[in-house]
């Protein structure tokens, strides 16, 4: 199933327009997931300075995903972007244990902000194709994400690179959209 497809089951209401967030700590795999979602090569990514929008217009509905650059310097800036946001992806290296605390805090403040407060939340463990990466449900456990009582989430094992797990969340987010 390609993106246009999935986006198609997105579509809740004539000219629709669709805002997802996409945030996470710098070298998580961001722009390599917008960049698999859109067919866009991703042997060549830079870390985002800045920010990086991608649209689909598609039969009366538009997807803009707004990918946020990720280093400490950035984060505090990501407010800015919160409003008007249908669903929060947070993307975690799953291979970077040393980050953990960082990464869960980082997600803890998205989370108890009043401009994000219902948002469906989809989480991607990404990079699943390393020997050293932690799987999803040992994240799910390390982030105490069983605690998240105010919205629909979902924690999504993924490698961006190779692409596995990506259409499967894109999925999860096409069933829990908050329908306006």
């Amino acid at each position: 199933m390609g993106l246009l497809s999935i986006l198609r089951k997105l579509k809740s209401q004539p000219e629709k327009e669709i805002r997802i967030l996409l945030l996470g700590l710098d070298n998580a795999g961001k722009t390599t997931i917008l960049k698999k979602l859109a067919a866009e090569d991703v042997a060549h990514i830079t870390p985002t300075q800045g920010f990086n929008i991608k649209s689909v217009q598609s039969e009366g509905f538009k997807l803009n995903v707004w990918d946020i650059g990720g280093q400490r310097k950035i984060r505090p800036y990501w407010r800015n972007y919160f409003d008007h946001t249908d669903v929060l992806i947070y993307v975690i290296d799953s291979a970077d244990q040393k980050r953990l605390e960082e990464t869960g805090y980082e997600l803890a403040e998205l989370l108890a902000d009043e401009k994000l407060a219902e948002v469906p939340l989809l989480i991607f463990a990404n990079k699943q194709d390393l020997l050293h990466a932690s799987s999803a449900a040992e994240i799910a456990q390390g982030l105490s994400l069983h605690m998240i009582r105010d919205r629909p989430w979902q924690i999504q094992a993924c490698s961006a690179i190779v692409g596995e797990g990506i259409k499967d969340g894109i999925e999860w987010v096409s069933a829990n959209v908050k329908k306006k």
